[in-house]
């Protein structure tokens, strides 16, 4: 059933999906910090399941595996299963250096840091500026998606698209890991919404999504094949598909030019202010993401219009 269309207009407008921004922004925060955390439980269950097949270590070493595997394993999972439940609903927010239990007064997305001057009510301990600033950030993007689209439906496709890049952007930042539970879903997402006819042309979100994939995964191989190294992480291939998912294939060079102008200047930054990580390494995920976004809300022409200048 059709809403109204002044009530479509409202519920979709700049200032409505700017709050939502704010408030998806806060769960932003949770994912960002708890999904790697999740995923190094899921990793160490992984390690217990490995230990504990006899069958497979015959198989690959040609000898029975030594009982202290086994030993261990079990030792692992009885660990594993005391560890208290931790899922992007449990435990509820805390603060870390008191454990004070964050009341819902003191989560309202932004307003409560600046309420609370960026510190913990119980014991003052300074709170990190960027919870509120993917709150802000999120918010923003929503309102671009907004004055972009207009008040259509299809408005909240782009702002769940914004969303999923920001928590692989802040992911990434912090761990050089770009989840397949967050890439891979967008990805379908994307060729999902074409084939409804939601966004562009399915042809042009496959072959996007094979541009994508196929372009950073060529760079990849030439650069380790020449250096013997390892230039990029795999992830970075499935954002760069997921992109081209949803933008389509003449979107995925006007990305990675503004990919790679946007960490250029970020690495730059960084390297005058010797704030570059051990191994002087900087993750291409949020510059892809980056990336993705100026062509999202700005247009493919526009990019390359501003390049070519």
């Amino acid at each position: 059933m059709n809403l109204p269309s002044d009530l479509q207009a409202w519920l979709l407008s700049p200032w409505s999906l700017g709050i939502l921004g704010l408030c998806i922004g806060s769960f932003l925060n949770v994912v960002a910090h708890r999904l790697p955390r999740m995923m190094e439980r899921q990793w160490w269950q992984d390690v217990v399941a490995q230990l504990a097949d006899a069958d497979s270590f015959q198989r690959c070493f040609g000898r029975a595996a030594p009982k202290p595997l086994s030993a261990t394993a079990t030792e692992l999972e009885r660990a594993l299963e005391q560890l208290p439940a931790f899922n992007l609903a449990r435990p509820a927010s805390r603060c870390p250096a008191c454990g004070h239990a964050i009341r819902w007064h003191e989560n309202v997305p932004l307003l409560s840091w600046l309420r609370l001057k960026g510190r913990c009510s119980a014991c003052g301990t300074r709170i990190s500026a960027r919870y509120p600033f993917i709150e802000l950030l999120t918010g923003l993007l929503f309102v671009g998606v907004a004055l972009r689209f207009g008040p259509q439906p299809v408005a909240l496709l782009w702002c769940a698209v914004v969303a999923a890049l920001v928590a692989l952007t802040a992911i990434d930042w912090d761990t050089t890991l770009l989840p397949d539970v967050l890439t891979l879903p967008l990805m379908w997402a994307g060729l999902v919404a074409a084939a409804m006819g939601w966004t562009l042309p399915l042809s042009l979100s496959l072959w996007g999504t094979i541009a994508g994939y196929l372009s950073l995964w060529s760079v990849y191989w030439l650069f380790k094949l020449t250096t013997g190294k390892d230039g990029m992480g795999h992830g970075d291939f499935k954002l760069l598909a997921a992109l081209g998912a949803w933008l389509g294939w003449q979107a995925i060079l006007p990305i990675v030019l503004m990919a790679s102008l946007i960490g250029a200047a970020v690495g730059m930054v960084m390297k005058l202010s010797d704030s570059l990580r051990e191994g002087r390494y900087v993750p291409f995920g949020p510059f892809l993401a980056g990336g993705g976004l100026v062509v999202l809300l700005a247009g493919t022409s526009r990019v390359l219009g501003w390049i070519g200048q």
